[in-house]
């Protein structure tokens, strides 16, 4: 029997870009409910960009990085027979730009001496030049699929 198929709460678009994709990383970047903080915090991000690339439209930028850092297989673990196994599996749209979201947030946020505006900003451009944390943990889940392609034939 399938499963129901799940109603998700629809994001609404930021306020200056007008952007659905944005407004769900700002409020990924949120915490305890500070929205107005994220979203300054993002915005601030967004005019640094602007003002080290030159590029008048910061959100092109965004959307690199973003599908740069965004992974096409994963593994998932699946226990058969007594054994866990590494099943790489494809990842959904969804999932892709939820996890390259994460990533360049943990990844700004593991960043030491510097406010999160600019730490976003640096790792935003460099997810966008395929370089930078974010990237190279979508390289080692990449790697790990590989190693693990012998178990393919696990997937459910």
């Amino acid at each position: 029997m399938r499963r129901k198929i799940k109603n998700r709460n629809i994001v609404e678009p930021d306020i200056v870009y007008n952007s659905q994709k944005l407004g769900k990383f700002i409020n990924n970047i949120m915490l305890h409910g500070k929205k107005e903080t994220a979203r300054k915090s993002v915005y601030k991000a967004f005019e640094i960009i602007k003002e080290k690339t030159g590029n008048p439209n910061p959100l092109e930028i965004f959307d690199t990085a973003i599908k740069n850092a965004g992974p096409l297989v994963e593994v998932r673990s699946r226990r058969i027979g007594g054994a866990n196994y590494q099943v790489p599996r494809e990842v959904r749209p969804e999932r892709r730009t939820a996890l390259a979201m994460r990533w360049i947030i943990l990844a700004a946020r593991g960043k030491k001496g510097a406010p999160i505006a600019e730490k976003l900003a640096e790792e935003l451009i460099l997810a966008s030049k395929n370089e930078g944390a974010a990237v190279k943990k979508r390289e080692d889940t990449h790697k790990m699929a590989e190693s693990n392609k012998a178990f393919a034939h696990f997937a459910w």
